[in-house]
């Protein structure tokens, strides 16, 4: 695979890609160092197959018919804007092939897909350590200062 002439081609997610975005994701989740339980993964991959346009979105980028990078993304309501907004959920790209415009190309579809859904505002986040996908994201976002907050686990006991 070269991928200097080789085209990278973004496409949906399909029912057949199920073995492949299972192997992206999975190694997204390793990168982030978490996991999750099957039905998750079962849930996850249905929600990218779904025909509600409130649901989870999926993108595939193959470079000579080989999976080399994923997007999740989803549309919703902002209460300080009319129209809906994007949020690109998970990002990811073949440890190999960073660097060759795989994680550019995922991310301008999505911006292609908010433009075209009339959602022009396009946010994800990244932890701080990322430093690798920041050099990307520094070219073709704008960091904000926000700061993100979480509710702290639950006593279930």
């Amino acid at each position: 695979m070269n991928l200097k002439t080789s085209p990278i081609r973004i496409r949906p997610v399909t029912p057949a890609d199920e073995p492949e975005w299972r192997r992206l994701w999975t190694a997204y989740l390793d990168f982030y160092e978490t996991r999750v339980d099957e039905d998750i993964y079962r849930t996850s991959f249905a929600r990218l197959l779904s025909d509600d346009p409130h649901e989870f979105h999926g993108l595939l980028a193959e470079v000579d018919g080989h999976a080399a990078g994923l997007v999740h993304y989803l549309f919703h309501r902002h209460m300080w804007k009319a129209t809906n907004v994007c949020y690109l959920q998970d990002l990811y790209t073949e440890p190999q092939m960073r660097g060759r415009g795989v994680g550019r190309a995922l991310i301008e579809a999505v911006y292609r897909a908010a433009d075209s859904e009339g959602a022009p505002d396009v946010y994800w986040l990244t932890q701080e350590f990322n430093s690798t996908a920041r050099r990307l994201y520094d070219r073709i976002g704008q960091c904000t200062p926000f700061i993100r907050y979480v509710r702290p686990p639950r006593n279930t006991q």
